[in-house]
Order: structure tokens, then sequence, then C-alpha cells
């Protein structure tokens, strides 16, 4: 492999490797800690393998007791490293045969293997085969466990898997259900061997290499290359060894081994986590749950006491003055809600409405559980819980800040128009208008009971100008009352839609930062979640 394919391919994997990290990171909280632990775990290891010497190759041989391991590792690396006398009839502890010593320290330290040994070069794997380690390990089926616990942790850890298996025990269930089928991922650096070859004959050997790759396939290793040998004889055994060969002269072993654990950790993620997108916020859901939100909040009851408050002020202020102060015995719906006064700090104000009762409380888990439920549809089961878990926390939070966002809401009840000002001045001309003629008709009164000269008054078709004059007042008092209250109920209709559309407003923004936002954070947090799944797989 040329050193521009490698860095290549090195920088790809940084980039798989990060994107893990990031699906990692976006799923905590959502996904079970224990799944997000083994994907740590494989960052983990994937950081200190890409630390250590990457000009080695740490290929391992795993085998079942009686598999003829130890021996094979002996044919492969030419030497008798491995006893598989009596005194050692099973591998106890990792063994090492090293090509290449420089470098491999560090390496073997963290995979803890202790016995070491330099070899010469072997026929098959000379010099350019430098770099090489080759592990013989304990037997994956022993009944220490010790020795199980050796196997599965090298199993994590070594950059090439060979797989030692023998014509009576080829197709155990054990191998093939706790190691080579969770491991079909990694395909590209498996090597599978069948030794003990020289105990078939020809046709047998056929048979048995012909039922073995069948039942790989059917493990997810149809593509794995499946070799036979004898360590006995030495048949085969060239071409394990040139098979190994190949593989370090690549140098590209340890990338495709990290690569697989980032696909396999990956794909176990997504697994736990489940397929699919959420819908995500739409504007009618929105709208939706801002317009129930505002009824639950009373903003029906506030738009109709600004209503009846502004028909209530301007009858004082327009209506007749002889009947208008009558009007001060009535409370102003406003204030009975604490709302409307201009004295009060609007952070720190309450309105007066009554509580939310059973019903308002219902209306509001049920519009806010109808959001979550919009936005959430087809997101997998666990985000959909985290995105229904945010909308509800931040329910808890929505009857105080309702009741403030109302409370701070402008309801423009100071504001008074100007025909007010010309009503309430003609009204009291009227009434002068009226109270003059009034005076007027006392004085001729008084001057008739004394029996004194009465002057003639001024008439107009013959009528006397005092009556005219109270008679008139008081009756265009009357009629600026009337026409007054059809102004006032319909300038009232007008103050209190625009009251309604500025609650409302208030309402929305306080269900954007309490429902809206939280809830879109998580659904964009899943949206995330599978662009990095989908980098890193």
């Amino acid at each position: 492999m040329s050193r521009h394919s490698q860095v290549r391919e090195s920088s790809q994997l940084q980039r798989r490797l990060e994107a893990l990290n990031t699906a990692r990171e976006l799923a905590e909280g959502v996904l079970p800690d224990q799944e997000l632990q083994s994907v740590y775990d494989v960052l983990e290891r994937a950081a200190s393998r890409r630390s250590l010497s990457a000009g080695h190759t740490v290929v391992g041989f795993f085998g079942a007791t009686g598999s003829g391991k130890s021996s094979l590792f002996n044919a492969v690396s030419g030497s008798e490293l491995a006893t598989a006398a009596a005194r050692r009839p099973t591998t106890s502890q990792p063994l090492a045969g090293i090509w290449g010593e420089d470098g491999s320290g560090p390496l073997l330290d963290w995979l803890d293997v202790k016995e070491r040994h330099i070899l010469p070069p072997v026929q098959g794997m000379a010099d350019d085969a430098t770099g090489l380690v080759l592990l013989d390990l304990p037997d994956f089926d022993s009944t220490r466990v010790e020795n199980r616990e050796i196997v599965q942790r090298m199993v994590g850890m070594v950059d090439v898997l060979v797989w030692v298996l023998d014509p009576q025990k080829y197709a155990d269930a054990a191998v093939h259900n706790e190691f080579l089928r969770p491991m079909a991922s990694h395909g590209a650096v498996t090597l599978v061997v069948l030794n003990q070859v020289d105990k078939l004959t020809a046709a047998d050997a056929s048979a048995v290499m012909e039922s073995l790759e069948a039942i790989l396939a059917r493990d997810g290793l149809g593509k794995v290359r499946v070799l036979s040998a004898s360590a006995l004889t030495g048949d085969g055994v060239p071409t394990v060894r040139g098979a190994i060969r190949n593989v370090v002269v690549q140098r590209e072993a340890t990338t495709q081994r990290l690569a697989a654990d980032v696909a396999k950790a990956a794909a176990e993620l997504a697994q736990v986590s489940g397929e699919g997108e959420a819908r995500g916020i739409k504007g009618s859901a929105k709208a939706r749950l801002a317009s129930e939100l505002a009824t639950a909040a009373n903003v029906p009851v506030v738009v109709d006491a600004v209503e009846r408050s502004f028909k209530r002020e301007s009858a004082r202020r327009t209506g007749w003055p002889v009947t208008r102060w009558l009007l001060r015995f009535r409370p102003d719906p406003l204030r009975r809600l604490n709302l409307g006064r201009d004295d009060t700090r609007p952070e720190l104000s309450r309105t007066s409405l009554p509580p939310a009762g059973a019903p308002e409380r219902a209306r509001t888990d049920a519009a806010v559980r109808d959001f979550a439920d919009d936005a959430s549809a087809g997101a997998p089961g666990p985000w959909r819980a985290a995105i229904r878990g945010a909308a509800r926390d931040g329910r808890e939070q929505l009857p105080d800040a309702l009741d403030q966002a109302i409370a701070g809401t402008d309801l423009k009840a100071s504001k008074r128009p100007l025909w007010w000002v010309l009503f309430n001045t003609v009204q009291w001309l009227a009434l002068l208008l009226a109270v003059g003629g009034l005076g007027w008709l006392g004085v001729l009164a008084a001057l008739g009971y004394f029996q004194m000269p009465v002057p003639e008054v001024p008439r107009t078709e013959g009528w006397p100008w005092p009556t005219l004059m109270v008679a008139g007042g008081v009756l265009l008092g009357i009629v600026l009352a009337i026409t007054g209250r059809i102004l006032g109920s319909w300038t009232a209709r007008v103050r209190a839609s625009g009251a309604g559309k500025r609650l409302k407003a208030a309402v929305a923004v306080v269900a954007e930062q309490r429902i809206v936002e939280p809830v879109d954070v998580e659904v964009m947090r899943l949206k995330a979640f599978n662009a990095a799944l989908k980098a890193a797989r």
C-alpha cells in the first residue's frame, strides 16, 4: 500500500472516529449508558492503538482445545515457541513471536503480553515482513475463566484474527455464536484455517471445506478467506504464511481493523437507537399549541375584561354628566384581575386570574402532548421519548410563565381616544346650557312670585329661549350619551381584539421558549445523531 493511500485511509478513519464520538455524545441521556460505554471503549482502544507502533501488525491465533492452534503457530513461525507437549497441554498466557523489535515494546505492553521472543526471518516471510507480531493465545473454550477473558480481550485488540479450526469441531456452535458471528463486520481482517486436514481424505477435506464456507456465509463471513493446512505434515502452511505476509506488507490491517470496529459499534448503536427521523416542528402545530395555551391561560377572560373595562370607562368619559357618576360604584373588570395598571413592574407583577383548574391543566397537558407527538412522529422509540420528555419538562414551568406574560402585556388600557375629549367637552357644555336655561326660568318664576315686573323673554317659533335651552341641553346630553355608548362598544371590540392579539403573541413567545425550542433541540439532536452515525458507518 502506498504512503499516499495510507495517509488517505488514516484520514478517513479519523473522520469516522470523530463521527462515532459525536454520535455517542449526542446520544447521552437518550440511549442506555451500557451501549454508550461500549462505544466509548471502542474509541479508547482505537486512540490507544493509533498512538502505538503503526509499523507493526499484530496477528492473533485463536482456536479451541485440540485444534492444533499452537502447532500451527510453530509451523508458521518456524519455531518451537508454542510448546504443544504434555507439560503445556493448553496455552494459558499469550505468547508473542516478533519480527522487528523496534517499537514493539509499548504495543505489547498495551496488549499485556509478557512472553516475547524475537524470531529470525522465515522462508515465505523474509525482511519485507518486518513488523509482524504473531500471538499464540489461550483456547477460547477453556474452562478457566482467566483464559476466556484473555481471549475476549484479545479479540477486541489484535489487528488480524486467525481462527484455527479442526475437522471435528469446525461447526461447533460456541465458536460461531460467541466469536465468528459477532465479528462478521471484521471479515477484511479475518482468516480462517482448517487445520489437521492430514486426518481427512482429499474428498472428505473438500467436503468439510465446502461445509465450513457455507457455515461462515451464514455467519456473515461469506467473503472471508478460508485456508486448509496441516501443522503436522506442513501441507498448506506456506499458504497460511504467505497470507499473513501479504497482510503485513500492505500495512493496512490496523486501519481496517479499527474501521471494522467503528462500523460494528455504529451498527450496534443504530440498532439500539432505531432508524428514522422526527417529523420536526411545523408552523401549524406551533399555532395550535399557542392557541390552546392561550385558552387554557384565560386569555379570552382577559380579552372580555378589556372590552367591558373600556365600555365602562367610555361611559364615564362620554355619558350624561348627571348620571355618569353612578359608574364609579361599578368595579373595573381589569383592575379586579390586577391588570391595566400603570404603576406596576411587568417582570414582577402577577394577575389575579383564577388558578388553573383541572380542565385548564388537562387542556394544557393535551396541547403539549399533541405538539410533542406531532414533532416526534417518525422518530425511533428512545428519541421519541426524549422529545416528549423535553416537552414535559417545559410544561411544568408554563403556568407561572404564562401568568407573567399576561401580566406583562401592554393592554393599552390607559390610552384614551380623542373623541372622548370632544364628547366630554360637548356634554358639559350641554349641561351648562340646560342649567343656564333652568336658571333663567327660575329667575322668571321668582319675579312673578314676588309680583315684580317680568321681562319679555326672547322666543323662537313661539318657544321661549330658557325652555329651549333646557330641552336642548338635556336632549343633546342624551343623544351624546347614546352615540358615545355605540362608539364606545365598537371601539371596545377593536381595543379588545388588539389586546387579544398581543396576549396571544405573548403566549406564543412563552410556548416558543418553554416548549418549542426544547423540543426543537431534541429534534435537531436526533438529526445530527443520524448524520454522525451515517458518517461513522
